[in-house]
């Protein structure tokens, strides 16, 4: 009974299982003073007993039986082993000498190396089911009596219930560790819920009170404990804000990998050599349906960041592109205003010139100080779309302070540039300017900008813009590309671009060049295309015939023609300079005549 006790004593006692099978197996061996004694439990998995607990036996004989020559369950089968026997039939088997025993024979000489001669099997039974089975072996033939097997089976129940309530003790103990496990999971899902809720309030605070871009990234950075960068699809910085006196920067736009671009989703962009801080960078895109319309930068990696972090950093980005969607949308409304505005400015209109200054004051631009006018219009061999160039406008007059007056009219962009002084040199430096915006903005684009003295007063817009937009296009017929023009650069074609009255021009052009235009509405002849063509490139045959795609053979017998209906010789200096003259004029004319076109 001592040992019986020491059994149950042990069940109530922090002990592991493979001590409760190794104190069952040495009990079993003290109270019947047997040699050798294991408690084989099933493994259902794999369909056999397994030996995990025992007295007496080597650790050779333990693997020998557990990997060698394990013992399988095989109820029924003649040649079941005594063990599978016991846990079949559920009762006691045993062998008197095991080796007159053909059932024992895979297991004989492990045996006889152990040193035992006969064995008995116990199952182990709880609620009539076997857990397995109790062995007993001892080293002379024996026959176990019915008191000894009596004493062995009851010692096994003990010791089956003993090893039931161990294994409901480690299950009550998992399951306890588990709801531990469990509780502890919810109150960080609770404490990482209520953070969320903390990181939405704050955000969405942002975009109630239109704080722009600026109060998105202060925020970020607050709470994601680093500095943070947002940076337009350009590369052009939106706003910054530092975390402990520490900035991040991102890959210059003129260093980036054109055969690489940037990822259009969350993700770690390589360090590259002057990264301040060095490393990787995290970037989130900021997207307006398909359009990636600003970048935020951290330092770091992603792996760095966790899940909270992460959809901080996409809220942050959803709440960017609210931003710029509504900054967007207030500049497209005062873009179509200015441009309204400008219309009506260049029209000349006497009704529409009494309330401007006050539109324009609305906008935030002073008519009452002077401007000048500057027209840009694309070069025509790689010209882009008109909206694209005053894109490209904008972003240069955006810094400027007071701030330019940018419409688009037809194919031109028109900017009324304000002018302290009189001093056009502010003014040539910002048509420069716009020239390598456009540049920038498309790589194979040129254009050429004109720009005209300021206007002291409003009646005098309309005039400026006739001027500058006749010589944007005198330089383009020249064909100068991508430069800044002014009336003093165009020469005689400038001083003729300022004439108030040019009806006296007109006429003496008309009267000098009228034969050879009615000799080409009659024949379907070129004689004055040629004359001009000849005259802008020097008099030479050979430079016109190539620009004409003609025989140069061809142009001299033009030549010739032209010279007899108007009766004079190009040979002669003075009526060489007449018809020069008389084609400037008419340039001049076409240029200057047409009035403004409606803003875009």
């Amino acid at each position: 009974m001592r040992g019986i006790a020491r059994i149950a004593a042990a069940v109530n006692a922090p002990v592991s299982r493979a001590e409760l099978l190794t104190l069952v197996s040495r009990t079993a061996c003290e109270l019947m003073d047997y040699q050798f004694c294991a408690v084989m439990l099933a493994d259902p998995d794999r369909g056999v007993l397994v030996m995990e607990g025992s007295c007496g036996m080597s650790a050779d004989y333990i693997a020998g039986v557990n990997a060698a020559h394990p013992i399988t369950l095989r109820p029924g089968d003649p040649d079941e082993a005594p063990s599978s026997r016991a846990f079949s039939t559920q009762r006691a088997v045993q062998v008197s000498d095991i080796s007159m025993a053909p059932t024992f024979r895979p297991w004989e000489g492990v045996a006889r190396q152990e040193g035992f001669r006969s064995m008995i099997a116990v199952p182990l039974l709880v609620s009539g089911r076997a857990l397995g089975t109790l062995n007993c072996y001892l080293v002379d033939v024996h026959e176990f009596g019915p008191d000894e097997t009596d004493l062995l089976t009851t010692l096994a129940h003990q010791a089956a219930i003993a090893i039931e309530a161990a294994r409901l003790r480690d299950l009550e103990a998992r399951t306890i560790a588990d709801l531990r496990e469990l509780n502890r999971s919810l109150a960080e899902q609770h404490a990482l819920l209520q953070q969320g809720e903390q990181i939405h309030r704050e955000l969405t605070a942002v975009a109630l009170r239109t704080g722009g871009i600026s109060s998105v990234s202060a925020t970020l950075s607050s709470l994601l404990r680093r500095p943070v960068l947002v940076e337009d699809p350009a590369g052009a910085p939106l706003a910054s804000s530092s975390y402990e006196g520490r900035t991040v920067d991102a890959p210059a736009p003129g260093g980036r990998d054109v055969a690489r671009p940037l990822p259009e989703e969350l993700a770690e962009v390589p360090g590259w050599p002057t990264a301040a801080p060095p490393g990787p960078r995290v970037m989130a895109p900021v997207r307006l349906g398909d359009e990636v319309v600003a970048r935020i930068w951290l330092p770091g990696s992603l792996a760095e960041l966790s899940p909270l972090d992460q959809r901080a950093l996409e809220h942050a980005a959803t709440i960017s592109a609210l931003e710029l969607l509504r900054a967007r949308t207030a500049l497209e409304v005062e873009w179509r205003l200015a441009g309204e505005l400008l219309g009506d400015l260049l029209s000349g209109d006497p009704t529409a010139l009494r309330t401007i200054t006050s539109r324009a004051a609305r906008l935030g631009h002073d008519l009452r100080t002077p401007h000048a006018t500057l027209v840009l219009k694309t070069d025509p061999e790689h010209g882009i779309d008109v909206q694209a160039a005053l894109g490209a406008v904008r972003t240069v007059s955006a810094s400027i302070r007071p701030r330019p007056l940018i419409a688009a009219v037809a194919d031109y962009v028109v900017a009324l540039w304000p002018v302290a002084d009189g001093d056009l040199a502010g003014c040539i430096a910002g048509a420069d300017a716009m020239r390598r915006a456009l540049r920038s903005h498309a790589h194979t684009a040129t254009a050429s900008v004109a720009v005209i003295r300021p206007c002291a007063a409003l009646q005098e817009h309309a005039a400026a813009f006739r001027l500058a937009r006749g010589a944007v296009e005198l330089s383009q017929l020249r064909g100068r590309r991508d430069v800044t023009v002014t009336l003093a650069g165009l020469g005689i074609y400038g001083l003729l671009l300022q004439l108030e009255d040019t009806r006296e021009l007109a006429r003496f052009a008309d009267g000098l060049l009228r034969p050879l235009r009615e000799h080409d509405e009659a024949r379907g002849s070129a004689l004055l295309e040629t004359v001009a063509t000849h005259l802008r490139h020097d008099l030479s045959t050979a430079a016109t015939a190539a620009a004409l795609y003609v025989h140069p053979n061809t142009v001299g017998l033009r030549l010739r023609r032209a010279e007899e209906l108007l009766g004079l010789s190009f040979a002669d200096v003075e009526s060489l300079a007449q018809v020069k003259v008389a084609l400037m004029v008419d340039d001049v004319l076409a240029f200057s005549s047409a009035g403004p076109e409606s803003p875009s």
